[in-house]
């Protein structure tokens, strides 16, 4: 491998210098340029994890800083007055998304909703997986698949509490999972299937966090083939790819009861090649939406019940209180019912603190400038790549006091929504791009929240302490712990 990598320095070595070294676009106002070096540009300040190495430079540089990545000049966004201006004054001029490598092969070369490139095929899949899958409606008629999935976990906790075992957050990973499999397929997955595609979701989060040659070097795609980069996301997409078409299999074969699922839906496109949604699907098109929707349902999700349980387990006084909230309104039911969440505020709160401190997507997904566009007098040209740092923004103290602080009680009282109308606080992105999944993945997540706080009492194995736990972030483009959760469940003693 090292004689390979020392290659492939001296080949883009050579690039570099045979280019003529980099073409700058004359601005009206000169960008904040961090210092680059030669052909790399800015790649060698780039760190893990990229959003908190992106939050020093702009605390270095300033809000909007211009970045050399290779040969691809990427602008840099963590200020939510600047937010505002790439997501909703000139959100059109940056609704498009850039042509990486990994959605390339993952996602079927932009056939999914969150990596295709905008334009009407978008438009009319966006308004398909709203109305078909995501929006209020459709939430509203899964309540009852979220009860039963609660139901199953609370049983499952329930055994582990009875035994005085131990259990690891990992069955909140397969819970959002069967909801979201659930309400896509329109049928239930197997334990060992669920385990299955949590392994496989969290690899593409780590390759969507991959450095690769061709995203910063175009000419050079071919470099990634030799560092064996490109062999082992072809062989993931083939897991990937062979599991789809199982599903699909599965389902055409099988007798569903019930109404069409989301699967149903786009099968039936399919077949009349023609609909009301005026799009054309292929298979890849499903299998590319199949993905998506799955993957991004379960991972997120996933991610902030994992940040929520470790935060309330180090601050044992908001834990109670969110407790006590719960139970009175409960007022001793068998389970927490839907219809009990609009009472809990402060629930709700400690949710949005999570995804202010914990946004599951710290860095929203990349950007791309359709045209030149020039905002704050400086000029920003066509194909030019923006990250918006919701991560960074979120913690600016500019706009929250005490940012660093897990402090619930902010949000009450407080008109601050992650809606996408406040850009000092955008979790799901704001504007045309944003994140359509909103409101089935807080339906899941306030209701599983409510119930295992209710009805258990959680703590730390023995031997460890609230601050012996690793709040350190893994690797991938969802923010999820680096070292996964073990708490120990005690039934609750209910007045």
């Amino acid at each position: 491998m090292l004689p390979a990598l020392l290659a492939a320095i001296l080949l883009v070595s050579l690039y570099y210098f045979s280019s003529g070294g980099w073409k700058t676009t004359s601005t009206k106002k000169n960008f904040c340029l961090p210092k680059r070096v030669s052909f790399i540009g800015n790649l060698h300040q780039l760190g893990h994890p990229l959003h908190i190495s992106l939050c020093k430079l702009s605390k270095e540089h300033g809000p909007l800083i211009l970045l050399h990545l290779g040969r691809t000049p990427t602008v840099v966004v963590s200020s939510a007055e600047l937010a505002h201006e790439f997501m909703r004054t000139h959100d059109l001029c940056f609704a498009n998304r850039p042509r990486l490598k990994v959605s390339k092969f993952l996602l079927y070369d932009g056939k999914d909703l969150p990596f295709a490139p905008y334009g009407e095929y978008w438009r009319q899949v966006k308004k398909l997986c709203i109305t078909q899958l995501l929006g209020s409606k459709m939430v509203e008629s899964f309540a009852p698949l979220r009860a039963r999935e609660v139901t199953h976990l609370l049983r499952s906790i329930s055994s582990v509490a009875a035994d005085r075992g131990v259990i690891s957050l990992e069955a909140f990973n397969l819970f959002t999972n069967a909801v979201m499999c659930n309400a896509v397929l329109g049928t239930s997955v197997s334990d060992e299937r669920k385990k299955l595609l949590a392994e496989m979701i969290h690899a593409n989060s780590v390759y969507f966090a991959q450095l690769f040659a061709e995203d910063y070097f175009p000419a050079l795609w071919w470099l990634d083939a030799l560092l064996g980069l490109e062999g082992k996301l072809r062989k993931h997409f083939k897991r990937w790819d062979a599991l789809l078409d199982m599903m699909i299999e599965e389902h055409v074969g099988s007798s569903q009861e019930g109404g069409a699922c989301f699967l149903d839906v786009l099968l039936d496109i399919q077949k009349n090649d023609s609909s009301t949604s005026n799009i054309c699907l292929t298979k890849e098109h499903i299998k590319a939406l199949l993905l998506v929707m799955i993957a991004a349902g379960t991972d997120t999700s996933f991610a902030v019940l994992d940040w929520t349980m470790s935060e309330l387990v180090r601050n044992p006084n908001l834990m109670r209180k969110t407790q006590e909230e719960i139970r009175i309104i409960a007022n001793g039911e068998a389970t927490v019912r839907e219809e009990h969440l609009s009472k809990m505020h402060y629930l709700k709160a400690v949710i949005k603190e999570v995804l202010r401190l914990h946004p599951p997507s710290p860095l929203l997904a990349p950007r791309e400038a359709i045209r030149d566009c020039q905002i704050h007098g400086y000029e920003i040209p066509r194909k030019t790549r923006v990250l918006i740092n919701a991560w960074a923004i979120s913690r600016d103290r500019e706009s929250w006091e005490n940012p660093e602080e897990f402090r619930p009680e902010r949000f009450l009282e407080c008109p601050i929504d992650y809606k996408g109308n406040n850009f000092e606080y955008t979790p799901f992105g704001a504007g045309r791009r944003m994140c359509p999944g909103m409101q089935f993945a807080t339906a899941t997540i306030e209701l599983v929240l409510a119930n295992v706080l209710c009805f258990f009492d959680w703590k730390l194995p023995d031997g460890l302490r609230e601050d012996d736990m690793d709040m350190t972030e893994g690797e991938g483009i969802t923010c999820l712990r680096k070292q996964r959760l073990l708490l120990v469940p005690v039934p609750a003693k209910l007045k």
